[in-house]
């Protein structure tokens, strides 16, 4: 159902680096494949400039679209670290006063890895309640904290806000954004449209995702809920004129490899 009373924000997410955590932790960060929901709650809590124990009851009710414009490509930053001072690296184990120990026997050196898709661009669309989207829009527009994607080190390229749309279906409004990916993928599209990958939030939906966060507060943790999606292609235009060709294979005809053989 669709009404006056809802309107669809729509984000551009871009950046050299990007990184929506998953379940992993300590010495070893992994990143999804596209942006998560508590990813972007969190930027939109960032711009409204939320506290992180402030609840999230009604960012968590917008419903979210991911379109995947340009996949990107996987990168390991992987480096070691030790104390400045040349002291044993601390351990995860407390003593009875909950400081944490030392390591024994004596580490010195540790090692982490963290992961980032490079050069990729997404699509975000969330539908919601028209009072708070519009809110949402302005603090986007002119947000209170920096914004970044992912991680604070993942500032985006360019503004994150592309406005708001009229209400309508999360597939029909990524469907009617214009292709996002970047000037030199562009120029690689052989065709007048192009067929991108989507993941629609849906209650029908047939698989599930963990990565609804119930708070942002670090004194308790965040604990991620379930929310049931879909997947889909959606097809844009790549803004490629019809008659357009390439000038090396213009007027030449179609390379058939069995004509030498007189097949």
């Amino acid at each position: 159902m669709t009404g006056t009373d809802h309107a669809v924000l729509v984000l551009r997410l871009a950046a050299p680096l990007q990184s929506w955590g998953g379940p992993s932790q300590y010495n070893r960060r992994e990143t999804r494949p596209r942006p998560t929901k508590s990813g972007i709650l969190g930027l939109l809590a960032a711009a409204e400039g939320r506290s992180r124990e402030a609840t999230l009851t009604d960012l968590v009710g917008l419903r979210l679209g991911i379109r995947v414009d340009q996949p990107g490509t996987l990168l390991r930053d992987y480096h070691t670290y030790s104390d400045y001072r040349g002291l044993p690296l601390l351990s995860a184990k407390t003593n009875t006063k909950g400081q944490q120990t030392r390591t024994a026997p004596a580490k010195h050196t540790g090692v982490t890895q963290r992961f980032y898709l490079q050069d990729a661009v997404f699509v975000a669309a969330l539908r919601g309640p028209k009072a708070l989207v519009q809110s949402l829009d302005e603090a986007v527009r002119n947000p209170h904290y920096p914004l970044s994607l992912g991680r604070r080190s993942c500032p985006p390229t360019g503004p994150v806000g592309l406005g708001l749309h009229a209400d309508a279906p999360l597939e029909k409004a990524l469907t009617d954004v214009p292709w996002q990916a970047g000037a030199h993928r562009r120029r690689q599209a052989p065709t007048t449209t192009v067929a991108l990958e989507a993941t629609i939030e849906d209650p029908a939906g047939d698989q599930l995702t963990i990565d609804v966060p119930d708070t942002y507060d670090l004194r308790t943790g965040t604990r991620f809920g379930r929310r049931a999606v879909r997947h889909l292609w959606v097809t844009v235009p790549t803004g490629r004129a019809s008659d357009a060709t390439d000038t090396e294979t213009a007027g030449q005809p179609d390379h058939d490899p069995f004509a030498l053989l007189g097949w």
